[in-house]
């Protein structure tokens, strides 16, 4: 249990990877490189590394690919929910039905 709540943990970090991925894809850059070398990229695809590495971590201590996998799943939740908090971009209700079948699929496989 103790890895299942680090690797939601790696979930979240790997989200906002994400973001700042698409924070680095948002600016026009010239010249055209800078648009894959720049802070934002970097800083997105190291994080990204990082989260990477600690799923190896987690299932090296014992977490089950099958439990890494579904909890990995949880980024349906946390990538929707940073873009509308960082980038205003809307939860549609289509969207919002489908986050909560997510979220009681993993509530479901973890009792």
């Amino acid at each position: 249990m103790k890895y299942g709540l680090i690797a939601l943990v790696i979930v979240f970090a790997a989200a906002c990877a994400q973001m700042l991925l698409k924070q680095g894809a948002r600016k026009g850059y010239t010249p055209w490189w800078r648009q894959y070398l720049n802070v934002w990229v970097i800083s997105g695809y190291t994080l990204m590394f990082a989260a990477m590495v600690a799923n190896i971590w987690c299932m090296h201590q014992g977490l089950q690919l099958k439990e890494l996998s579904i909890i990995e799943s949880m980024s349906y939740f946390f990538v929707p929910a940073l873009s509308w908090l960082i980038f205003k971009e809307p939860i549609t209700r289509r969207k919002a039905v489908a986050i909560g079948i997510i979220i009681v699929g993993v509530i479901v496989f973890f009792i």
